[in-house]
């Protein structure tokens, strides 16, 4: 039996594989919003849900360590959002957007240190 592959760090295969998998998600996604107008193709839930998607879809293929605090951060993001668009809560645009890019800033640095403390 063999033992989990550590998380670690992006590599352009990796990227390559989270871009694919965030952009298959968003076709799917945005059709669905054709039927379901809070999921439309430019809504900030759909992209983000397709960007969380694609985080978790490499966390377990790459293990890459920042998608395991971005994908989790992309869902709760995308769920706040999607409440919004269906009236459940209202939500302050200007707060919700900072905290991601702050979350997504810490992710890649935090990947980052523990990529030089492994070499």
């Amino acid at each position: 039996m063999t033992g989990q592959k550590p998380a670690c760090c992006s590599s352009p295969a990796a990227m390559w594989y989270w871009f694919a998998m965030s952009l298959i998600t968003w076709g799917v996604l945005s059709f669905v919003g054709v039927y379901w107008p809070p999921l439309h193709a430019s809504s900030a839930a759909t992209i983000l849900f397709a960007m969380a998607i694609g985080c978790v879809a490499n966390w377990f293929r790459n293990r890459t360590f920042h998608c395991g605090i971005t994908g989790p951060l992309f869902f709760l993001a995308a769920f706040v959002f999607l409440l919004s668009e269906l009236g459940m809560a209202h939500v302050n645009v200007g707060l919700i957007w900072p905290l991601v890019f702050v979350g997504v800033a810490t992710a890649f640095l935090l990947e980052w240190r523990l990529a030089h403390r492994r070499s």
